[in-house]
């Protein structure tokens, strides 16, 4: 297979002037493993991840991926209908080599860097809007989830890039939320009528001190106005106004204890994506139910999941979502250099553990806003809108 995603005439101009053929990325196969074809609801056909590579054999310089990217983006968007439909793009054979690189081309695409509110896990900085993708100890198994699914204000588009790779282990999973919700709506219908009358209370703890390897401080969460000087009042003043920013009024709620404080959102777990107004299994439950079976590195205290009157989620619907998804999953096995962009709206990723030293695998990532989804039903609670400026 050798599909051009962008047209070959297409001429760019390069930094030091004059005009060179656009960058043409062909489609190619990978290994049944590594990719699959969709089911329903996604059109006949469509696989994930739509693997690309350019089709020149020749080196390739960074400066003409970037204005090939903006280009594509440029006539209406070719690559992010491309993940509008499979959910997930691999860039694969792109002079890609550190954070810096990677910064460019993900920004390259046009979209808005997200600010992420209320974090769980430590993303240091290591380049503009990059940072590692989660410092949990190698043996910790993260299960599919889309993105922030347990807080309101979540990215829609997802860059990964691994910089170093495990021999082992350490796949990365792809699987569609698309194709979760239209399994499950079949198989446990009731499950999924519970989801979309209730939505589910998300109550996630946060401490002053890091609760977990690889977790987040109260203050990396919500304290970036806190200045050294200031009282506790002032402190908790400061953290009530970032949590207020996710506009949700009576829907997020907090209470203080004495090592922090627990937010509960009242979330919707079914959305709809924007353009087809399919439904998608926005969620970390099949994670969730993960977490609560072991493996979990210490994480399993900080987020709870119940449905939205407060009443417990029977385990054999969690587990039933996780069965799905092993299922409709396949595994990326990263090769150096390769870049995951995914539409977190409809699509799911995770990190699954390997073998050798924590350092044998660095992966890093770049999350951006998009469109909000749209609400499944008119309930109050299952609007949710870009977070408020601070």
């Amino acid at each position: 297979m050798a599909t051009a995603v962008g047209p070959r005439e297409d001429v760019i101009r390069s930094v030091g002037g004059g005009a060179t053929p656009a960058l043409v990325f062909e489609a190619f196969y990978l290994p049944s493993s590594n990719q699959r074809t969709l089911g329903p609801p996604h059109p006949p056909g469509t696989v994930a991840p739509l693997a690309l590579r350019p089709s020149t054999h020749g080196e390739v310089d960074l400066d003409t991926v970037v204005e090939t990217i903006k280009s594509l983006q440029a006539q209406d968007g070719i690559l992010t209908k491309k993940l509008a439909r499979h959910g997930t793009l691999l860039f694969r054979g792109l002079p890609i080599h550190n954070a810096e690189d990677f910064s460019r081309f993900a920004h390259a695409f046009g979209y808005k860097p997200h600010e992420i509110i209320g974090i769980v896990v430590e993303r240091p900085v290591l380049a503009p809007n990059v940072a590692p993708a989660n410092e949990a100890p190698k043996e910790v198994l993260i299960y599919n989830h889309n993105e922030s699914p347990q807080v309101p204000h979540a990215p829609e588009y997802i860059f990964f890039y691994g910089h170093k790779v495990p021999e082992k282990g350490g796949e990365t999973p792809i699987s569609s939320s698309l194709e979760l919700f239209h399994r499950a709506q079949q198989e446990i219908p009731e499950f999924i009528d519970e989801l979309a009358e209730k939505g589910i209370l998300s109550q996630v703890t946060y401490k002053h001190g890091r609760q977990y390897a690889g977790g987040s401080t109260l203050k990396q969460a919500f304290g970036k106005e806190i200045e050294d000087g200031d009282d506790e009042a002032t402190k908790r003043a400061k953290i009530e106004a970032q949590i207020k920013r996710y506009g949700r009024g009576e829907h997020t709620t907090w209470e203080w204890t004495d090592d922090g404080i627990v937010l509960t959102h009242r979330l919707p777990v079914i959305r709809t994506q924007p353009g087809t107004n399919l439904p998608t299994l926005f969620t970390g439950l099949a994670s969730y139910y993960k977490r609560t079976q072991g493996n979990h590195g210490g994480s399993v205290n900080i987020t709870r999941q119940l449905y939205g009157d407060g009443t417990p989620i029977p385990e054999k619907y969690l587990a039933h979502l996780a069965k799905i998804t092993d299922e409709i999953r396949v595994l990326h096995k990263w090769q150096r250099g390769d870049v995951l962009v995914y539409d977190n709206i409809i699509a799911q990723h995770g990190r699954e553990p390997w073998e050798g030293e924590q350092s044998d695998r660095i992966v890093l990532a770049s999350l951006f806003d998009g469109e909000v989804p749209g609400a499944f039903g008119s309930a109050d609670w299952a609007q949710v809108v870009q977070a408020l400026e601070s």
